[in-house]
């Protein structure tokens, strides 16, 4: 107990002054070394986790969303949803913060210290595919499994093949009903054969995704694509704001707006 061995002086020092017993005493202590156990386990987690510290929700502009989806939203951050193992699927053309989203959700479930995984959805299925080369996939899904929320960025956004994509299929299954996936994609399920390849494989996958799940639907214009306008049209010398990315809008199938809850 570190934080006994650092403080215990300091703390007996102002116990005396201020005329504690020692039940108090002890109290003050233990106090203390949970607090700085609780904030060494969350900052253990923020590092396992991959999230950039900088992409929380206050930075996000909450205001853009669709009145659903900003409920939605309020709701999941508690994390709640892990308990009942409720899934979180993300769709919106390439440029509308789908990322930073699911970033910022991230961070207010490591907060609680939840584990949580972020991770590109390419690179997770390239991982998997390697573990089962090397006669190791069931020990890397063990692995996986101890994080209670798995963010998996940008599906359909990499075309993958169908080897890739059978073992992307045994990770939703083994952790369905279980353990809770973020998925953000800009294809919409009608599409997500394009993905699976199969179409039976296409409907078991789409199944245990939405069995579940709360769904996010971000109809709203491209923030690159705003900001690569607003500097063609600005004069001149005038500055555009920081941090934004030209960027193009990819068409997909429509959806309704807001947010749904999948039964």
């Amino acid at each position: 107990m570190p934080t006994f061995v650092r403080e215990y002086a300091v703390v007996a020092a102002q116990a005396t002054r201020e005329g504690l017993s020692y039940e108090a005493y002890l109290h003050a202590l233990a106090t203390q070394e949970l607090s700085e156990r609780a904030a060494r386990r969350t900052e253990r987690l923020l590092v396992e986790s991959k999230l950039p510290r900088e992409k929380s929700l206050a930075t996000f502009d909450l205001t853009r969303l669709p009145a659903p989806v900003r409920t939605a939203v309020a709701t999941l951050r508690d994390g709640a949803f892990l308990a009942q193992a409720t899934n979180v699927i993300v769709f919106g053309n390439p440029g509308t913060g789908k990322t930073h989203l699911v970033w910022g959700l991230g961070l207010e479930l490591v907060r609680q210290q939840r584990p949580v995984l972020f991770t590109p959805m390419f690179q997770l299925v390239q991982r998997l595919l390697a573990a089962k080369r090397d006669l190791r996939l069931a020990a890397e899904l063990k692995r996986l499994d101890r994080f209670e929320a798995l963010i998996l960025d940008d599906l359909g956004y990499v075309q993958q093949s169908r080897e890739e994509m059978e073992v992307l299929f045994t990770l939703l299954a083994e952790r369905s009903e279980r353990r809770s996936v973020v998925i953000t994609s800009n294809l919409v399920f009608s599409q997500w054969d394009q993905i699976f390849k199969d179409p039976r494989t296409t409907a078991a996958a789409v199944d245990r995704v939405v069995h579940h799940a709360v769904i996010l639907e971000r109809p709203i214009p491209s923030f690159r694509a705003q900001a690569a306008k607003a500097r063609r049209q600005a004069p001149a010398g005038n500055p555009t704001p920081e941090g934004k990315t030209s960027g193009e809008v990819h068409e997909t199938e429509a959806e309704p707006d807001g947010a749904r809850m999948a039964p």
